[in-house]
């Protein structure tokens, strides 16, 4: 940080860091577009086996590839040891809840869902492969994914908004693979370790403090259930949706928040995002951008 800004008021250091890591941030979405042009995607195919000469097909293609088909049509677990299946994972999103952008369908989600897929390869060394469905009915993304597992070892449900997200997940623990919805357990137990490692910074203890949460939908049900089994006290979690906060008595919602509400902000405050800021001690946001203002956030620490 500049000399200069060294001696400016904490709120004004504030200010300056913020609008310097917004111009980092605009580089960042410059250079990425750039990147997935020049590029034009972030995954490709490989073989592993060679095809230079007959004999080297004939062992990955015909004839020899009858032979695994009829060992696994006679042992179907020998899958695992004869194909890719053992390695595989399926990342799939209908594009109904991509990261802050919303509902931007399944074109739109694919540079996200090869992203998801390139963590699995170069941190797990895992293949995966991005599925986007170019339909938002639940019947027909259970359908589909039941019919497409057999490729896989595993399904990572992306990005699918709430409620209906809970409903998927749930219809598709029957399949013999691992299937998770990564909103929902994935995002929690990053926040938890950011939590515990910014109480650790400014000395607080997680029983004492006071979260408001924006976004009552996968991420920011995970993250609530995960924040009250690790010792934040009931009353003191307070989540907001589009409408200002949830509490018990409120009109018009659906399954997932009725529930929400019987667990969280058991002193049933009530008014908007701002109102429920002041005076928390930690602001997790798993909505839409743009929601929370530099006011509303100086007035929280009044």
């Amino acid at each position: 940080m500049p000399k200069k800004v060294r001696h400016l008021n904490p709120r004004t250091k504030t200010l300056y860091s913020f609008l310097k890591n917004l111009k980092r941030m605009v580089n960042y979405y410059e250079e990425s577009l750039q990147l997935h042009k020049k590029m034009q995607g972030k995954l490709k195919v490989e073989s592993k086996v060679p095809l230079k000469t007959k004999h080297d097909l004939s062992l990955a293609y015909t004839p020899g590839v009858a032979e695994p088909c009829r060992e696994i049509f006679k042992n179907p677990d020998a899958v695992y040891d004869l194909t890719l299946k053992h390695n595989s994972v399926a990342v799939i999103s209908d594009g109904s809840a991509v990261l802050g952008l919303g509902n931007i369908g399944a074109a739109a989600a694919l540079p996200v869902m090869e992203g998801k897929c390139i963590l699995f390869k170069e941190f797990a060394d895992i293949d995966a492969f991005p599925i986007c469905l170019a339909s938002q009915d639940i019947e027909l993304t259970v359908e589909t994914v039941k019919n497409i597992a057999p490729v896989f070892g595993g399904i990572n449900l992306e990005d699918f908004k709430a409620p209906e997200c809970f409903e998927v997940e749930s219809r598709l623990q029957d399949l013999g693979i691992p299937v998770m919805h990564d909103d929902q357990h994935g995002t929690a137990v990053v926040v938890l370790a950011g939590v515990m490692n910014a109480l650790k910074v400014v000395n607080k203890k997680i029983q004492a403090i006071r979260v408001v949460l924006q976004g009552a939908g996968a991420a920011g049900t995970a993250i609530t259930k995960l924040l009250l089994t690790s010792g934040v006290s009931p009353k003191n979690i307070v989540l907001c949706d589009s409408k200002g906060i949830l509490y018990e008595g409120r009109l018009s919602l659906d399954a997932n928040k009725q529930e929400l509400v019987r667990i969280t902000n058991t002193n049933k405050q009530q008014g908007s995002l701002a109102d429920a800021l002041k005076g928390a001690d930690l602001f997790i946001g798993v909505s839409v951008k743009n929601l929370v203002s530099r006011e509303m956030v100086c007035d929280g620490q009044s």
